[in-house]
């Protein structure tokens, strides 16, 4: 299936980031294993010390134990991150910790994941990893040999997929299930999308969030207080604000810089509007305080927002089969490329159909309908396969086409103009208020399962 659900670009992203982190020669050790600790980068001091440093217990969460030789894993690979991103690097013992508080975070998601039954078979992951080889244009075989010269086991590889895909899992059932729309709600969005003329402004904002907990005792809250405007003081004076996020701030684009990227002043909470609105691009506002703690937001640019509305005029929809076939590790890329070319040669030189050989070959659950996937929208299929089909004449076959899901042929059956899609501008709607909603309480879950974990300390231990 081709239509991609927020849970599948949820699990897109986080997969994408973790490869490049992984083929950057940065692997996240979501297992640690103290053989590797002779081979890593860090153990350049004597050998028996870099053994006691890697091994020892640096955090307690909950009746788990998060080890030295974990957390510099994870460190070079927010290294990289910054350095992709030409983000100032902070000094090693501030990114340690800021590195350390998001490895907690996600321990207590797994081990909820875990108590709660949130499970993810090996079906699951292999499919993931394949798709993850195919993105970055390899056959399986290739991507793990690439993995394992870059110094990343391909079982740690496989563990840190299913990591991610369990923590996406259990955002969808404690979070993402739960948020509703109601009508009235989308029909205020509409109005306002509506209403978004040449004049309405975007601001992109950036912010470091110093967090709070709800059962903070006063003088511990004056305590964030002080420390953030001890911050404030410092980005007055130049300090790089990109790197005082990726130092101090609890919020998950930490490691971006803090940037929260373009938003309609609507998208953006009251209190943050009221922040930047009278700023000029590159100023810093004072601090505020919210529910999760105190914010600084720096205002990185404004403009026009008309571009960024839903689109209401007519749409072209287009009705569209394929044949889908996958690299495995018993029909590798050529044998895979070879068998759609006869499949293509069968169909427009030969005159067989389409759909039955889309039944007989397909691996795809469309197959069952000849390879039909209906009337789809702009945006319902990933951009290579929407690419070509956009390409392809009414009946045409197209050449091999690669995605993220595998190999195609495509054909094209049918297309019409939708002069007035109020309904797939309703469901449009409805989704990008989802996807709002959807992040700004899976923040807020975040910071109560934390603030519910029991933690220990230790990484300024001697």
């Amino acid at each position: 299936m081709l239509m991609q659900s927020v849970l599948a670009r949820l699990i897109a992203a986080v997969l994408a980031s973790m490869v490049t982190a992984a083929l950057a020669q940065s692997p996240r050790a979501a297992i640690p294993d103290v053989t590797t600790a002779a081979a890593a980068p860090a153990a350049a001091a004597a050998p028996g010390a870099a053994s006691r440093l890697l091994d020892r217990v640096v955090a307690v969460v909950n009746d788990e134990v998060i080890t030295q030789n974990e957390l510099n894993f994870r460190a070079r690979v927010a290294e990289q991150q910054l350095q992709r991103q030409q983000i100032a690097m902070p000094p090693r013992d501030v990114l340690l910790k800021q590195v350390l508080e998001r490895m907690i975070i996600d321990r207590a998601q797994l081990q909820m994941a875990k108590e709660t039954g949130v499970r993810v078979d090996d079906a699951t992951v292999n499919a993931a990893v394949g798709r993850i080889a195919d993105q970055n244009g390899m056959t399986l075989q290739v991507f793990r040999a690439r993995l394992e010269q870059d110094g990343v086991t391909f079982n740690r590889f496989r563990e840190d997929v299913r990591d991610d895909i369990t923590m996406a899992r259990l955002r969808d059932r404690e979070v993402d299930s739960r948020i509703t729309v109601s009508e009235g709600e989308l029909d205020n969005f509409l109005a306002e999308q509506a209403g978004v003329a040449a004049g309405t402004l975007e601001f992109d904002v950036a912010q470091i969030l110093l967090r709070v907990p709800d059962s903070a005792a006063t003088d511990a809250v004056e305590a964030v207080r002080a420390r953030a405007e001890e911050l404030l003081a410092q980005l007055k004076d130049g300090a790089d604000f990109a790197k005082l996020a990726a130092s101090f701030s609890s919020a998950p684009e930490a490691l971006s810089g803090g940037d929260l990227g373009w938003r309609t002043a609507e998208r953006l909470p009251s209190l943050f509007l009221d922040a930047v609105k009278g700023l000029q691009p590159g100023q810093v506002g004072p601090v505020v305080r919210s529910p999760g703690g105190f914010h600084i937001l720096k205002l990185m640019g404004r403009r026009n927002a008309a571009e960024g509305k839903l689109a209401t005029g007519p749409v072209q929809q287009t009705r569209v089969r394929h044949i889908l076939l996958r690299v495995s590790d018993l029909t590798p890329e050529p044998e895979v490329r070879r068998r759609l070319a006869d499949l293509r040669d069968r169909i427009v030189k030969g005159g067989q159909d389409f759909g039955q050989l889309a039944r007989l070959h397909s691996v795809d659950p469309s197959s069952t309908r000849g390879g039909e996937l209906g009337w789809m929208y702009p945006g319902d299929t990933v951009p290579e396969f929407e690419k070509a089909m956009d390409q392809l004449k009414i009946g045409e076959v197209s050449d091999i086409v690669q995605s993220p899901f595998g190999f195609h042929l495509v054909q094209v059956l049918e297309r019409k103009t939708e002069e007035n899609p109020v309904e797939r501008g309703r469901l449009t709607a409805r989704q990008a208020l989802r996807d709002r909603k959807s992040e700004e309480q899976y923040q807020d879950w975040l910071r109560q399962l934390r603030d519910r974990t029991y933690v220990e300390y230790h990484l300024d231990e001697a």
